[in-house]
């Protein structure tokens, strides 16, 4: 893997350390309810997911 691509998951790390952060989590720490979960589980699990998404698509297209 090419020293860019690595690069590019440190900056993913980066992404997710900053949004998993306490600050950000209560941002969306609410009352409201999406399918019964509430909103901060929603976006914790769907920046989890999205990260794993992009790491994936990082390593399938750029392992060399």
């Amino acid at each position: 893997m090419k020293k860019r691509h690595q690069q590019k998951l440190v900056i993913l790390s980066m992404v997710l350390l900053v949004c998993l952060n306490m600050p950000i989590i209560l941002l969306f720490d609410s009352s409201k309810s999406i399918f019964g979960f509430p909103s901060s589980y929603i976006f914790i699990f769907s920046a989890w997911l999205l990260s794993i998404l992009i790491s994936l698509v990082i390593m399938i297209r750029y392992n060399e």
